[in-house]
């Protein structure tokens, strides 16, 4: 018997519940019928709309949390890839007929994650019940409650508490993964030190409030052959104990490659043959420069990682994106990766960091570039310490990142 194509784009518009998808930004991908009706928007007025430009919180409620608490829940999902199921919630709605006339609504929702091949968060399945009705029936004397209501109200609120004890139940987990994968971090990173005669100045900075955190790190190297040194970031795709024990492989793998590789480049290529054997190291990302202060030479390359910076004496600065290839395992071994080089004078200053310093929801990545270039060019003069911890407060949320953030400054 033959199998009965389903047309899934159909089941999710005829879905008898409110669903939205919504993209890592908190953009409306699309909505079903449902959503449209109980909203009261049109599928014009939602899709490719913000969600809190289309659903803000009710300006004469100063008491409004509906929209913080969705935002909140939101971005739990999105930093940990982990379903979230919201208590009830009050969430006012403006009618789109009449602008400034505001209905008291409650909901109960849930937010959960769709996941793309490389384990990031691609949209979001917002779901969403309206339970307006009922909180009024609750709110009318006994005797007026009919018993439909008085079975939703008992099954919703028992619902309610049991969801509450089984989140925080595995925040507290996730807090003590957490620790544990911090503390494993710590331990395999290279402490801040000076390279040969060349200050430098390392930063690892968590993601807030997430397990996203351990997969970024960072290594320096003393090269044979005169005043020669490498450095290095990468980015291992995942989080908690699972990245943090990849990343301590890969960052190994990475350093004794580089003390017997003739470039870069190869040192790439050896550490990409490994990372096809290492589970957890699918679409990892690393950039390496092995920096000759003889000759005043960088030789870079990079497997898929954000260009370092290189900051000149005289306040010029130069991203080092001609060597940029592919993730570490997704070129085919017999095919070379490319590198590339640079000269520079005594006084300037290279960066490398990871994607986490620079990314920013709703934003280009040339914006993210070219305020970090800014911020190295307004204080370039600042010793590499002062430097990092300057970029750090420049760059990042004053919240914190939902990413984790590493960053190394060498000053030449």
């Amino acid at each position: 018997m033959a199998e009965t194509a389903i047309d899934y784009g159909a089941v999710f518009k005829a879905l008898p519940g409110m669903v939205a998808l919504l993209t890592p930004e908190l953009v409306y991908a699309d909505v079903n019928e449902e959503f449209v009706r109980v909203s009261g928007r049109t599928r014009e007025q939602l899709i490719g709309k913000y969600l809190f430009d289309v659903f803000p919180d009710n300006p004469n409620d100063p008491a409004a949390t509906g929209m913080r608490n969705l935002e909140a829940s939101l971005y739990r999902v999105l930093a940990t890839g982990e379903r979230d199921t919201m208590a009830l919630q009050r969430y006012d709605v403006e009618d789109p007929e009449r602008p400034g006339e505001w209905s008291k609504r409650y909901w109960s929702p849930v937010n959960a994650p769709l996941l793309g091949s490389d384990g990031k968060v691609v949209l979001i399945l917002h779901r969403v019940e309206e339970v307006t009705e009922l909180i009024r029936a609750r709110g009318g004397s006994p005797g007026n409650r009919n018993s439909r209501a008085r079975v939703l109200e008992a099954e919703l609120y028992t619902r309610a508490r049991e969801l509450q004890e089984l989140n925080e139940r595995l925040r507290q987990a996730h807090s003590r993964e957490r620790e544990v994968a911090l503390a494993l971090q710590e331990a395999m990173l290279p402490a801040p030190r000076q390279v040969r005669n060349h200050p430098a100045a390392v930063r690892y900075r968590p993601a807030v409030g997430a397990l996203n955190v351990c997969g970024d790190w960072y290594d320096l190297v003393d090269l044979v052959g005169g005043d020669r040194i490498g450095v290095a970031v990468g980015d291992v795709v995942g989080h908690g104990l699972e990245a943090a024990g990849v990343m301590g492989q890969l960052r190994s793998a990475l350093s004794a490659a580089s003390r017997v590789a003739a470039g870069p480049a190869q040192a790439l290529d050896v550490l990409g043959r490994y990372a096809h054997v290492i589970n957890g190291a699918e679409s990892a990302t690393a950039v390496t420069t092995f920096i000759d202060c003889d000759r005043h030479v960088i030789t870079y390359s990079s497997a898929g990682h954000p260009p370092p910076v290189l900051v000149h004496a005289d306040g010029r600065t130069e991203y080092l994106d001609q060597a940029t290839d592919t993730p570490l395992d997704a070129r085919p071994d017999p095919i070379p990766r490319p590198q590339a080089e640079t000269t520079f004078t005594p006084g300037a200053t290279l960066v490398l960091y990871t994607d986490g310093l620079i990314e920013r929801r709703r934003e280009d990545i040339d914006t993210g570039l070219e305020r970090l270039a800014g911020a190295l060019r307004d204080h370039r003069d600042q010793d590499p310490e002062s430097l990092a911890d300057t970029v750090l407060l420049e760059l990042l949320p004053p919240g914190g990142a939902t990413d984790d953030t590493a960053l190394i400054i060498v000053r030449l």
